[in-house]
């Protein structure tokens, strides 16, 4: 007989019955360098049925001592756009694209992302979510496979494997940038209609192709900069959720 234990990660994920059989796979887990550094894992947090799944960047250093994605400032303000368009944590679910705190709350790396990911996309299938919101560069170029950055992509709705993805600014952008903060509630009211369609089985109708390399991916919202805005880095710093720095430019 086969040791169960011995069965590599990727064989044996898809065996996983639910999100406590999944968080008890992980472990205390070792498989990168991060396990050194961090004190807490953060697995997520939320309804395992949840209609609606957030994934952020990684744990900071609130996260990492209490265990629970978003308990810092940024998740603060995560809790108040919740609430704007009617909902509670506790009816969405939580997860980030890491597990583990990256020290100093620098960025995730590629071996760990690709370390950790497997377990996040295990999350996906089993919580079964009709829409995923994506805050931040990591998880947005995670989730859609690209390298374009959240500046480019927000205000738009793409479909991914039949999900509907919501690209978003990390909350902690607008702690750092106060005009990010209507930009962030602007989109939970897009959140929300997306929610809405989704959840009356209205099928996505494309308007445009992002790129000709992604036929999946489908626009419905028109950037309400109209292509215009110009940044010369969008700084969603370091506000206990370990958020991204994005320096590309729109053109």
């Amino acid at each position: 007989m086969t040791d169960a234990s011995r069965m590599p990660d990727r064989v044996r994920l898809g065996a996983v019955a639910d999100l406590d059989e999944l968080c008890a796979f992980i472990g205390d887990c070792r498989r990168c360098r991060l396990a050194e550094t961090r004190t807490t894992l953060v697995f997520g947090v939320g309804d395992p049925g949840a209609d609606l799944l957030f994934i952020g960047e990684a744990p900071g250093k609130n996260e990492d001592l209490k265990g629970e994605p978003f308990v810092g400032a940024a998740g603060r303000l995560l809790d108040e756009l919740l609430g704007s368009i009617g909902l509670h944590r506790s009816e969405v679910y939580i997860a980030n694209v890491l597990k583990c705190r990256p020290p100093g709350n620098r960025d995730p790396q590629a071996d760990e992302i690709e370390t950790c990911t497997p377990f996040l996309a295990e999350q996906v299938r089993l919580i079964d979510p009709l829409v995923i919101a994506t805050l931040g560069n990591f998880a947005t170029r995670y989730v859609l496979g690209t390298d374009a950055g959240i500046t480019r992509l927000r205000g738009r709705l793409f479909e991914v494997d039949g999900r509907r993805v919501v690209p978003i600014y990390h909350p902690a952008a607008a702690l750092y940038s106060p005009d990010k903060r209507g930009v962030l509630f602007d989109d939970f009211r897009r959140l929300a209609t997306v929610m809405q369609w989704a959840r009356e089985g209205r099928p996505v109708a494309p308007t445009a192709r992002l790129s000709a390399g992604h036929e999946d991916w489908l626009e419905v919202f028109a950037d309400p900069s109209g292509g215009a805005e110009r940044s010369a880095g969008e700084h969603e710093a370091d506000a206990g959720e370990g958020a991204p720095a994005d320096q590309q430019k729109l053109f």
